[in-house]
């Protein structure tokens, strides 16, 4: 499978941006894609991620600023942006988890969820694209 995303940009405090992870050579209903970031001088950091049965999970940074959806037909997942920050500024990667003969399932917060902000549990990456906030 190869992802790659596109959409990053330059833009200031408050605007938005909407992030693709276009997915190809593969069944896009057998992963789970997952969303990361790295700043400069920092690790690699789980943003949002989503599965086929549409569940979604986001660090506590990001909710109620950032959503994540699929389009199925086009194989592209979409990362909304609103409201962003300079902390947001990073290279964003998306990440595949699959193919899956299997549904894990992970714990956060109490809950349980079908997909996970861990870079270990995903085997494709793509190139990243660029996101700037400025002050």
């Amino acid at each position: 499978v190869q992802l790659v995303e596109s959409g990053g940009g330059l833009v200031q405090t408050g605007d938005s941006l909407r992030l693709s992870c276009d997915v190809s050579g593969s069944t896009f209903a057998d992963y789970a894609i997952g969303w990361f970031r790295q700043a400069p001088g920092k690790e690699r950091e789980g943003v949002s991620c989503i599965s086929s049965d549409e569940t979604k999970y986001y660090i506590d940074s990001v909710k109620g600023r950032f959503t994540i959806s699929s389009d199925i037909a086009k194989n592209t997942v979409y990362l909304q942006m609103n409201s962003l920050k300079p902390e947001d500024t990073a290279v964003y990667y998306c990440a595949a988890d699959g193919p899956r003969l299997r549904t894990p399932r992970y714990m956060y917060g109490g809950a349980v969820y079908t997909c996970s902000l861990t870079a270990s549990e995903y085997q494709h990456w793509g190139q990243g694209t660029q996101v700037t906030v400025s002050s």
